[in-house]
């Protein structure tokens, strides 16, 4: 079995958590334990899930940690949005988080199809 470090969708979305943590670096104080905090602990989550689950013995709990990689993935395009309409985000940083997160989901989403079948 391949280290989780070798999977794309890992890569990705350790791309994307590293781009979460630099985009909420300039968030106001008073977000650090509301959207700062939310958005930062979904990204690790998703990372660390696909890690978890890797490890694992078996294909039914991989394809249940890419399940919480994926529900963490949805809470953090909910987070990005808010962040968007509430001007917290630059339009670049939006637009990056945007497309590299929709790239996450896809590979997750094809991931777990995959696994499943």
């Amino acid at each position: 079995m391949q280290s989780y470090k070798e999977l794309f969708v890992w890569q990705k979305a350790y791309q994307l958590s590293l781009k979460i943590y630099s985009a909420t670096k300039n968030f106001p104080k008073d977000e650090i334990f509301g959207l700062v905090s939310q958005m930062r602990r979904a990204s690790v989550s998703i990372i660390s899930n696909i890690a978890e689950g890797n490890a694992r013995g078996s294909k039914k709990e991989y394809v249940q940690f890419l399940r919480i990689a994926f529900g963490s993935g949805a809470e953090l395009e909910a987070q990005i949005e808010l962040s968007k309409d509430l001007g917290l985000l630059k339009k670049e940083d939006y637009t990056a988080l945007t497309k590299l997160h929709t790239e996450v989901m896809k590979m997750l989403n094809a991931m777990i199809s995959k696994l499943s079948n």
